[in-house]
């Protein structure tokens, strides 16, 4: 009578059981609560400047920052599945207190860059375009109309 009760106990979750539930992994909390950025490359021909304000109130996002080579080839594969022509990024060079430096429309960090030979160009603030042939990075100038890779 005894084990019949204590497996009518362990049923009901009163008493513990001598053989517990298998763990199950668990993701990483602060990895999960971080979603993945989504990416869009839009056709319209637009200028630096329209391009970002395209994003910011279409797509609720911005140009595409870029942090890695893995994350560049993603980008450049999937710019060259729809154009022919180099993308806007959300990169920009500009001189500041006498020295050029590069920055991101989203002002994350500035830790990977894929410029060209001879690029950025050190003589005017420029912004970067993602060549869909090579997938480096190039300045131009940022009136320039070009497609656009938005992120959100």
């Amino acid at each position: 009578m005894w084990p019949c009760l204590l497996l009518v106990l362990a049923l009901l979750h009163t008493v513990p059981t001598s053989h517990s539930a298998p763990c199950q992994p668990q993701g990483d909390p602060e990895a999960e609560a971080i979603p993945k950025p989504r990416y869009a490359v839009v056709k319209k021909m637009r200028t630096y400047t329209s391009a970002q304000n395209y994003c910011r109130d279409v797509y609720r996002g911005q140009l595409a920052s870029v942090h890695s080579a893995t994350r560049n080839e993603k980008l450049w594969k999937l710019a060259r599945t729809y154009t022919y022509s180099s993308v806007w990024i959300g990169a920009f060079t500009t001189k500041r207190a006498g020295q050029w430096e590069s920055h991101w429309e989203d002002s994350s960090p500035w830790n990977y860059a894929n410029w060209a030979p001879a690029h950025p160009c050190h003589i005017f603030s420029t912004c970067a375009a993602l060549s869909t042939q090579d997938g480096l990075w190039r300045s131009r100038f940022c009136y320039s109309l070009r497609p656009f890779i938005c992120q959100y």
